[in-house]
């Protein structure tokens, strides 16, 4: 087994592998937490304080270098809308410690159909996005999305995946060390190519169907229409042309994944708005 040796000579140095396993081991046991809401469990290595202060820095960078809408029924709008976005987020999820959120909504001039959330209650919303999400649901939908990430720490998260990727990069570099070039270029790039399909792009559409979902519920019971969820996608797709990358190799899910999620979990959705709100 010659090309499976420890040391010199062209074989594989498993010492890095097996250091790495052993502090993956440690480290995700070690910043385990839950996400409220979905319940599921997540990996994150940043103290809130550590996280909303990387998310005010961004932001305030971010905006310096926009135009931001300072007034009129747009903004009114969009942070009326948060708020109740909020109050409605508290409401389903009282554990989680929201001293350490500081919500703010700001509307942006841009063509862009965009819109975006940093730790610590940091929300933009473009003013592009508003003819496509076409009313109060529509944009509800959105900015439900978009508080979803921030309370489930997305960032937070994303951040500690790549550390832990770039480590496991790195281990694998040294691993290989004993071979040639050629063999170790090829090798690692077969490395990389499986870290970016196999682990960073499939965790990146997780946490967007995670956002959709929290985001549903919580415009659902802010007492907004959540079947104007789909409908969003919908009009999505038709502002894009239908034009969209492979779903592998995306960030996000494709608009139909999105719609037929949002569809299969309505009924929870429209259950929370009857109870919360007497609306059918």
């Amino acid at each position: 087994m010659a090309g499976l040796r420890v040391g010199t000579g062209g074989g594989l140095r498993w010492w890095p592998i097996l250091l790495f396993v052993l502090y993956l081991g440690y480290y995700w046991i070690s910043n385990q937490h839950e996400v409220p809401i979905s319940g599921r469990t997540q990996l994150v290595d940043l103290s809130r304080e550590q996280e909303s202060a990387l998310g005010l820095q961004s932001y305030r960078q971010i905006l310096a270098q926009e135009r931001v809408v300072r007034s009129g029924p747009q903004v009114e709008a969009v942070r009326e809308i948060g708020r109740r976005l909020v109050a409605a987020a508290r409401e389903i999820a009282p554990e989680v410690p929201w001293q350490h959120f500081e919500w703010e909504f700001n509307l942006v001039e841009s063509e862009q159909a965009n819109a975006f959330a940093l730790p610590g209650g940091k929300v933009a919303i473009y003013t592009g996005i508003l003819p496509i999400t076409a009313n109060a649901d529509g944009l509800a939908a959105v900015m439900g999305h978009e508080i979803a990430h921030a309370i489930a720490r997305h960032g937070a998260e994303r951040m500690a995946t790549q550390r832990l990727v770039q480590l496991g990069s790195m281990a694998a570099g040294m691993s290989l060390s004993d071979m040639d070039p050629s063999t170790q270029r090829t090798v690692m790039a077969a490395i990389g190519a499986g870290a970016q399909y196999g682990v960073l792009l499939p965790f990146s559409r997780d946490h967007e169907n995670e956002a959709d979902s929290i985001g549903l519920l919580l415009a659902a019971r802010a007492c907004f229409d959540p079947r104007e969820a789909p409908r969003l996608w919908q009009r999505m797709a038709q502002a894009g042309g239908g034009r969209q990358p492979a779903e592998f190799m995306s960030t996000h899910p494709s608009h139909d994944t999105r719609i037929r999620r949002l569809e299969s979990e309505m009924d929870r959705a429209l259950a929370l708005r009857r109870e919360h709100c007497g609306a059918g």
